[in-house]
């Protein structure tokens, strides 16, 4: 099967990229909402972009509307997003938060989902979330003519689980993703999850 981009529609287009993209990282996105609401939302068009610096890259669209999605009007207000892998057993709670709100409405309040002060962070993270990296917005450009919205942040700090983690004699950090068991992204309703992790030494 050979498939043209150019004979197929949009929703065409993204049924089959997200069908063959995978598995793709989700990032929960949490951001201030203001009045003590918070926002909460998964994107699976989300990556690592550099490390020098630090910056991740969500891709959001808009509302079924037409309107910015809440997570995008969070961020250019307040330049702040806490973003979360969220592991296997909280699957149900991310399909939850992927639910359209009215604005200021709260993901959290629906879903009963706690949160924790994130230490030298103005925002909070989710408690139960082994992986949370406290970002500042960066960059935004927009695709296509809906437009699709990049949201390039930087890292300022990362919490991760003392549970998920060893260090070693040199004191380097070894996360171990079979005790994260990150979620991650398939096509239509479909998710995965980390069986076994294997390692091959790569060539000097």
């Amino acid at each position: 099967m050979n498939l043209n981009f150019a004979e197929l529609s949009p929703n065409q287009r993204y049924h089959l990229m997200t069908q063959t993209i995978i598995p793709r990282p989700i990032a929960w996105a949490l951001t201030d909402s203001g009045n003590s609401s918070f926002n909460l939302a998964p994107f699976s068009y989300f990556t690592a972009v550099s490390s020098a610096p630090p910056i991740l890259m969500l891709s959001v669209g808009k509302k079924p509307n037409g309107d910015n999605k809440d997570t995008l009007v969070n961020i250019i207000k307040n330049k702040k997003v806490v973003i979360h892998i969220a592991s296997t057993q909280q699957a149900a709670l991310v399909t939850q938060t992927s639910q359209t709100l009215d604005h200021g409405e709260s993901e959290l309040t629906e879903a009963n989902i706690e949160t924790s002060e994130f230490a030298n962070f103005s925002l909070p993270r989710i408690a139960q979330c082994d992986i949370a990296y406290g970002c500042e917005l960066y960059e935004i450009k927009e695709l296509g003519d809906v437009p699709q919205s990049l949201i390039f942040v930087e890292v300022k700090q990362v919490y991760i689980n003392d549970k998920v983690v060893d260090i070693d004699e040199k004191q380097r950090i070894k996360v171990h993703a079979d005790r994260v068991l990150p979620l991650s992204r398939l096509g239509g309703g479909e998710y995965a999850t980390i069986n076994q992790p294997f390692e091959i030494i790569r060539p000097k």
